[in-house]
């Protein structure tokens, strides 16, 4: 069996950034720039996935599935020219979700992502 490996850990929150295990990488909770337009806390988050992947020698084009979760859903299209802009055409699978986040300070995207490693 392939050893399980944890990546940017936050002790506070009992949370890791990036898990690899096996052939993919799983990476959770990607938010960057609450409080600003959707189109700044999409890129946001990207860069933190971008961050994340590059702890484990990957890229954006290593994604394979993501989880988008929207405040509001109708802000899709601001996230599929995010995609389009840094995907670089290899885009993943993905599922959008409208939730009602559980911060006040103006979190209105969150993505969560699996990635291919092997």
């Amino acid at each position: 069996m392939s050893e399980i490996k944890r990546y940017d850990m936050n002790e506070d929150w009992a949370h890791s950034g990036i898990i690899k295990a096996g052939d993919f990488c799983f990476l959770n909770y990607c938010v960057r720039n609450t409080g600003g337009t959707i189109e700044e806390q999409v890129n946001g988050a990207f860069d933190v996935m971008e961050e994340r992947l590059a702890l484990v020698g990957l890229t954006l084009e290593s994604v394979v599935q993501m989880d988008c979760l929207f405040k509001n859903i109708w802000d899709i299209p601001v996230m599929e020219q995010v995609i389009k802009d840094r995907f670089d055409g290899k885009y993943p699978v993905r599922k959008s979700i409208q939730t009602e986040f559980a911060d006040p300070n103006g979190l209105l995207f969150q993505v969560d992502a699996i990635a291919y490693c092997g």
